[in-house]
């Protein structure tokens, strides 16, 4: 379980939510509202200030990286350090390429030829190896198309499930809201609206 109480930062100020285990919700709200900040300040990416818990134990007790392993934050676009994609996996044998549309020749890849699509779906593999307790998802489907889109919903809700991991997810597509979660925030002048998902 997730707890965030009073969080604040340089665009948002007092924001409280509960993420409960293996829950998904999806978090809306117009360009510039501060839905990427508040992913940021609650991986600790960006200075900020407030309660914030994993399972009971306060985000200051646990080593930042340690707590970005498990509460993972996915930017709109990823980052890549090294030239190859399977340099950027722990252990690639292990990492279900097949599930997002990859053979396993895709390690031996060079990132700099991957499409803005690919690079995503990669990432999110890369971020599930850490086995995180937490995702945050900063528009993970943005750049796909409906097929590898609906890959990476029942990869990630199937995360979700089993891990019984907690999910903040930024989409702005009714239809996806739909299909994958449990309740919707819309952030809205630093406030978060809740509405129960259809």
């Amino acid at each position: 379980m997730l707890i965030l109480e009073h969080l604040s930062c340089v665009v948002l100020q007092g924001i409280s939510l509960v993420l409960e285990d293996a829950e998904l919700v999806c978090l809306s709200g117009a360009s510039g509202s501060g839905k990427t900040r508040l992913l940021r300040a609650i991986a600790d990416l960006d200075l900020n200030s407030g309660v914030v818990q994993l399972d009971g134990t306060a985000r200051d007790a646990i080593d930042p990286q340690a707590w970005r392993r498990q509460v993972a934050y996915l930017p709109a676009e990823s980052r890549w350090w090294a030239p190859t994609v399977g340099e950027h996996f722990r252990d690639p044998a292990s990492v279900p390429f097949d599930q997002l549309g990859f053979d396993k020749a895709v390690i031996d890849w060079k990132v700099e030829r991957l499409s803005s699509g690919e690079r995503q779906r990669l990432a999110i593999l890369r971020l599930l190896e850490n086995h995180p307790r937490v995702l945050l998802l900063d528009e993970p489907t943005a750049n796909l198309d409906p097929q590898s889109t609906e890959r990476v919903e029942a990869l990630i809700t199937k995360y979700i499930r089993d891990a019984r991991a907690a999910c903040l997810w930024v989409t702005h597509a009714i239809d996806q809201i739909e299909r994958i979660a449990r309740h919707q925030l819309l952030l809205d002048n630093s406030c978060l609206k809740t509405a129960v998902a259809a």
